[in-house]
């Protein structure tokens, strides 16, 4: 949130492929520090993650979508090419990148660090490919604007249009409920210490996600749905899946059908009762029935993922300006890297419940949101078609009407 802002904010100024060699540099000597014993030197290593990390999200999709316009490729290749990144990034290399890591480890005995070392190797070859094959691209150049005056510029286009405003907030709360989810899925589906295979639903959510990209490469492949509208549905399906861990816990259900058949009288317990209640004090076991259920929901929100990542991508390429891209891009993380912070500070005092249910109703709020950013970029178009009738003139220069 503090270092990466600053420096990720630099790549519209300083240069899109430099930010991305920096990307490279700084996670390779992050992954060095996993050999260090010495907590100074990992916390140092955690620094420049999360300074790597903000480059990541924003230099090299910023340098994309520069390169892009100014070859004058087609807008629609651009949304192709985000599900495909997606599809095989966040994907296809996830899991082929834990199958090798877990080789690493296990099969060939090189130790937990072995993992870093590999990331090391690809992230050297990626930064050779980027020198050689990438040219340079910058948001706004001038010499005579300073970090925080490009700050300023960014905050001035973020609070002078709506959508970007909107779209910020989107990504947000989407984005927090996201890095929450992957805390706390761990525990939701073995509350009481039962052998869940990890390895095998991390795999199921990767390809749920990849799923969820096909999907998308789809629906941004046609001109409708447009991906303002279909979002809405995106974020109200993730809604409801992370709601699942609340309504499984949730015992009115079975009280209902415990004082039916009673006396009244009971029903006056109802309220002293406690609504939430802890699983089962059997330890060990196998994954429980409401741990599959959550399951199901949890692959269905990761299918979401997979529709939001090429789908946002789409809504910043169309929204955010192109000067100030990267500076934006990494304003929006720094409410998103509030939220995580505060939520995992206090994970052990709130009730995984809560936890969820936050979760839930941030997504329904970006539901909310995304329908009125939709009903803005509506009216705009709509203006916008409207200005260029009225400017509309024939072949000798006259305006057609009048």
């Amino acid at each position: 949130m503090l270092f990466g802002t600053v420096v990720g904010s630099l790549a519209d100024k300083r240069g899109r492929k430099r930010a991305c060699v920096t990307y490279c540099i700084t996670y390779i000597l992050s992954c060095i520090t996993k050999h260090s014993p010495q907590y100074k030197v990992l916390m140092l290593g955690r620094v420049l993650g999360g300074i790597a990390t903000s480059l990541l999200f924003s230099a090299f999709e910023s340098w994309l979508v520069a390169e892009h316009n100014k070859r004058g490729f087609d807008q629609q290749w651009l949304s192709i090419t985000f599900a495909k990144a997606i599809f095989l990034g966040n994907g296809l290399m996830a899991i082929l990148s834990g199958l090798f890591g877990n080789v690493l480890v296990d099969s060939l005995k090189l130790g937990p660090v072995a993992p870093f070392d590999a990331a090391s190797c690809f992230l050297a070859i990626g930064m050779i490919i980027i020198l050689s094959t990438w040219t340079e691209n910058y948001g706004d150049p001038s010499e005579n604007k300073d970090l925080l005056t490009q700050f300023k510029g960014a905050a001035a286009a973020i609070a002078a249009d709506e959508k970007i405003t909107l779209l910020g907030a989107i990504q947000s709360l989407f984005e927090g409920s996201m890095y929450t989810f992957v805390f706390l899925w761990t525990p939701a589906l073995s509350p009481n210490d039962e052998d869940i295979p990890h390895g095998f639903i991390f795999a199921t959510f990767m390809l749920a996600s990849m799923l969820g990209s096909s999907i998308a490469s789809r629906l941004l492949a046609h001109p409708t749905p447009r991906v303002e509208s279909y979002m809405q549905t995106v974020f109200m399906l993730s809604s409801m899946a992370l709601l699942l861990p609340v309504v499984t816990n949730v015992r009115i259900f079975a009280h209902i059908f415990s004082i039916l058949p009673k006396a009244p009288r009971k029903t006056n317990s109802f309220k002293s009762q406690q609504l939430l209640v802890a699983p089962s004090n059997v330890k060990g076991g196998s994954i429980s029935f409401s741990g599959c259920i959550q399951l199901i929901g949890f692959c269905i929100f990761e299918a979401c993922v997979g529709i939001f990542w090429p789908s946002i991508m789409k809504m910043r390429s169309q929204y955010i300006p192109e000067e100030a891209r990267s500076t934006i891009m990494n304003f929006f993380r720094i409410p998103l890297n509030i939220f995580v912070c505060i939520a995992l500070y206090n994970v052990k005092a709130l009730p995984m419940t809560v936890m969820f249910g936050m979760c839930s109703a941030f997504l329904f709020v970006a539901s909310l949101l995304q329908r009125r950013l939709m009903v803005i970029a509506e009216i705009h178009k709509s203006r916008s078609q409207d200005w260029l009738n009225m400017e509309e003139i024939d072949p000798e220069g006259v305006p057609l009407n009048g």
